[in-house]
């Protein structure tokens, strides 16, 4: 017996109860139509109805006749077929979505989840929990990000990879977007790389309080702020808030974000046999993060505000990076997780035996070592020496070129000379040169001391 039987049922016997009433004259017909839900005509209707046939002439004679608005059947076995066959296991939603953008399906999302739910090929969803008052959102972008990653199987026939995702808390929009094999310090500076280079600064960043995030001194408690992780060091020197979360339920809006991904993307993926990593983020930045947004992105309440700060894309590379100290060695290299770091010769001073230096480690793998602000040397991500070439004029000037066997050697005119500003007069005898040539007639070659030149007769 379906629902309509039932309230057909429950109809007869009110009516039957409201007619005795009437024909007792305790109710009027217009009460006993207020009583019925109709009006006093249709009640009189209801009553004449029942004195010729009874019971059987109060049936409703709409029942088991098809309505002229019925979808047709071809049309409902073709979308069964659709979803048994090509999209098993997808969300009504994204289904009903997927086939109104790709085959013009015309009909609405409750006839189709009701149909899918009828041959249960879907299931109900169970009831939800007690009642959560919802934070509100931040009024305007930029003032706090969310991030956070998720482990899923992601790809058809791939161990199940982790999700970084980082999106505005007023807008639920996802800037950035990407799996890699495990989340972790590199990863999350690669998000907040490509966001702040793309955006701007934010006002405050709310993640989960995982270890490359937060050092938590004992498990369940407060997390100290006191001793940072690469990621706190990066954040506090940008001056970004950073918040921890307590609890899954204080970041429900990127848990219910990441149940609508993990309900989508995987078979997004599936449909177009994408199973390669790289691949995969192409197809998620270029094709599947736009429809997203444009679909769930909702606009912030203060439209003409940011909280985002321009900020100069080169200087974030050396902040959102991997920093340690090390010390030089003797022979002027430098250890770092395996690798063997030789630095090059320099100019400002003879080595760097004993001197501390700090190893910074990018996103994408490279290395770079530096003495206080002076970068030494960069390195690939196997520790070899990255060397920039030379530009013209930091070649040093060759020595000019033999001209040895040449018949007739072509000399440059040389510039006349410009006159000293020390140069003797006009008419000044020029003083003797003094040296190994011979001295002017006209001087002495030896001093004469005032004794001698009394005993000198002088010339009659």
């Amino acid at each position: 017996m379906n629902r309509a039987t039932c309230l057909q049922d429950h109809r007869m016997e009110k009516f039957e109860s409201v007619l005795r009433r009437w024909e007792r004259k305790d109710l009027s017909a217009h009460e006993a139509g207020e009583i019925l839900g109709v009006s006093e005509r249709q009640f009189r209707r209801y009553r004449r109805r029942y004195e010729e046939d009874g019971l059987d002439g109060l049936v409703d004679r709409r029942l088991g006749k098809a309505s002229v608005r019925r979808v047709p059947v071809d049309t409902v076995m073709w979308m069964l077929d659709r979803y048994r066959f090509h999209h098993i296991g997808w969300n009504v939603k994204h289904f009903h979505e997927h086939i109104q953008r790709q085959h013009g399906f015309g009909w609405s999302y409750t006839w189709t989840k009701m149909q899918l739910q009828a041959t249960r090929l879907v299931s109900q969803a169970p009831r939800r929990g007690a009642h959560r008052r919802k934070r509100p959102r931040k009024p305007c972008v930029g003032m706090m990000l969310h991030q956070d990653g998720s482990p899923f199987a992601w790809l058809e026939g791939v161990p199940p990879l982790d999700l970084i995702v980082t999106m505005d808390d007023a807008t639920s929009e996802i800037y950035s977007a990407f799996l890699v094999e495990e989340e972790g310090t590199v990863s999350t500076l690669r998000a907040l790389l490509e966001v702040f280079t793309a955006k701007g600064l934010p006002s405050s960043l709310y993640t989960d309080r995982g270890s490359h995030y937060f050092l938590t001194p004992k498990a369940g408690e407060a997390v100290d702020k006191e001793q940072l992780t690469q990621v706190g060091r990066a954040l506090a020197r940008l001056g970004i808030e950073h918040i921890p979360a307590y609890s899954p339920e204080a970041r429900g809006r990127s848990e219910r974000m990441f149940g609508t991904l993990q309900g989508r993307l995987p078979k997004e993926l599936s449909l177009l046999g994408i199973h390669d990593i790289d691949e995969a983020n192409r197809y998620i930045r270029d094709i599947f993060l736009p429809l997203h947004n444009e679909h769930f992105a909702r606009p912030p309440q203060i439209a003409d505000e940011s909280a985002f700060v321009a900020v100069d894309p080169a200087s974030l590379a050396d902040i959102l990076c991997i920093e340690q100290e090390r010390v030089v060695a003797r022979d002027n290299t430098v250890s770092y997780e395996a690798r063997s770091l030789q630095l090059p010769n320099s100019p400002a001073r003879a080595h760097y035996v004993k001197a501390r230096i700090k190893v910074r480690e990018y996103p994408d793998g490279t290395l770079a070592v530096f003495h206080g602000p002076r970068c030494l040397a960069r390195y690939t991500a196997q520790g070899e020496e990255i060397v920039s070439a030379p530009t013209a004029s930091s070649v040093t000037p060759c020595s000019p070129p033999s001209r040895r066997g040449l018949s007739d050697a072509e000399h440059a005119a040389s510039a006349p000379r410009r006159p000293s500003l020390t140069a003797a007069a006009r008419g000044v005898p020029s003083p003797g040169q003094v040296g190994t040539k011979k001295r002017p007639s006209g001087r002495t070659k030896k001093l004469i001391s005032k004794k001698e030149e009394k005993d000198i007769p002088s010339a009659a």
